[in-house]
């Protein structure tokens, strides 16, 4: 009698218990933006990323899926619903009408066919709220679809003081999440651009510059993590670097599933 007792108390736990999941979230999928290039004679054309890219979601968590630039509402629509999180990689230059003026001589602006494309997704992403990372072009494209506008060219309209295509030292907010996740307020970082953010998008703050002024990481101020870095981390040689700012993305993404 004591042994059915046993036994039957040992369903009912199960019964409660026993159903819920003690194993991991599943990993989660993030989606990475990719260049689109054409052949001069346009007989081909080719979707490409940096494979650093990949792997720097992969060994965050991550389950890496690049994107082609399809310009397609069906399309767009499926990346949204079924994407956790989203990287937007570096390229060329925004068209400077994008924000309203003629462009710099040294601006080699986008295909057509990405900048439509990422517009359109970074709009929509931006307004679903889900996890987004920006790097390089990345964070110039956000802040620029949120509003704001871009140096058009930092050796002429800056300066020449700090090579913003080679490793350089930036400083970050004290009270910022980026300062949080890199465990620190200066960090050396590697970039390769000659745009920059001049004018602020609506709900952004700026959180890191380097000794020249030029803006090097933006967060955002509402509606989910949202991080945007002038740098590249996934090809940096400090991998604990590259880690922890896809890892941030990663754990957002896990949280937000």
């Amino acid at each position: 009698m004591k042994r059915r007792l046993l036994f039957l108390s040992l369903c009912l736990v199960l019964i409660v218990g026993g159903c819920r999941s003690t194993s991991a979230p599943p990993r989660p999928l993030i989606g990475i933006t990719s260049a689109y290039y054409v052949s001069e004679d346009g007989t081909w054309a080719r979707t490409q990323v940096n494979f650093a890219y990949v792997r720097a979601v992969a060994d965050s968590g991550g389950v890496p899926l690049v994107l082609p630039t399809i310009d397609d509402e069906t399309v767009l629509q499926r990346y949204l619903d079924v994407l956790d999180g989203l990287v937007l990689v570096g390229g060329a230059d925004i068209p400077a009408s994008a924000y309203g003026e003629q462009p710099h001589e040294t601006a080699e602006p986008l295909r057509p066919q990405r900048y439509e494309f990422e517009r359109k997704l970074i709009a929509r992403w931006w307004d679903g709220g889900k996890p987004l990372l920006g790097v390089c072009l990345g964070m110039q494209f956000a802040n620029v679809v949120a509003g704001g506008s871009l140096v058009q060219d930092i050796p002429s309209q800056i300066g020449t003081d700090v090579d913003h295509r080679a490793y350089h030292r930036v400083k970050i907010e004290p009270t910022s999440s980026l300062a949080c996740i890199l465990g620190g307020t200066e960090a050396r970082v590697l970039s390769n651009h000659h745009q920059a953010v001049k004018d602020l998008g609506a709900d952004l703050k700026i959180v890191a510059r380097s000794a020249d002024g030029v803006v090097e990481a933006l967060e955002r101020t509402g509606g989910g993590f949202g991080l945007f870095v002038q740098w590249h981390p996934e090809s940096m040689s400090d991998t604990a670097h590259r880690d922890a700012i896809y890892g941030a993305l990663v754990r957002a993404a896990v949280a937000s599933q």
